[in-house]
Order: C-alpha cells, then sequence, then structure tokens
C-alpha cells in the first residue's frame, strides 16, 4: 500500500466506525460483525503502513569497534613490519 494513501484509509476507518455505530443502534447485527471485520482489517493496514514508516526512519547501527579490537590491529600491522 502507498504510504501516500494514508489519509484516505483513515476516512475509510473512521467512516466504517460511524456506520457501526448507526448499525448497532438500529439492532443490525449481521451489519455490525461485517463492518467490524473491514473497520479491524483498515486498522491492519494502518499499523502496518506506521510500522514500516517506523523501520524507515529509524537509524541503523553499523557497530563500533571495541578498544580491544583497534589494538589488536594496530599491534598485528607493528608486528608484520
Amino acid at each position: 500500500m502507498d504510504p501516500y494513501e494514508r489519509e484516505r484509509l483513515v476516512e475509510i476507518r473512521d467512516n466504517l466506525s460511524d456506520r457501526i455505530t448507526e448499525a448497532e443502534r438500529e439492532g443490525w447485527l449481521g451489519e455490525v460483525e461485517g463492518l467490524s471485520v473491514s473497520r479491524d482489517a483498515a486498522e491492519g493496514k494502518l499499523a502496518q503502513l506506521d510500522a514500516r514508516q517506523k523501520k524507515k526512519d529509524s537509524p541503523i547501527f553499523l557497530g563500533v569497534p571495541s578498544f580491544s579490537q583497534i589494538a589488536a590491529r594496530i599491534s598485528d600491522a607493528t608486528n608484520t613490519t
């Protein structure tokens, strides 16, 4: 899913919530169940988009060599000369 379509997905989820409220008020239990499944799917897609964006924005740890790793490299280099 394209991240630029997130706002539209939020509108769809909110609309589904409003329709669920109406269906509950009217006593349309089958409609409530079907709309709830659709709303849950929309919320799942939003969660996927948010997780993907969070992962994309987070830094990547490349690691930093410890002093012993650096010292070992230097001492190895001095032993070969």
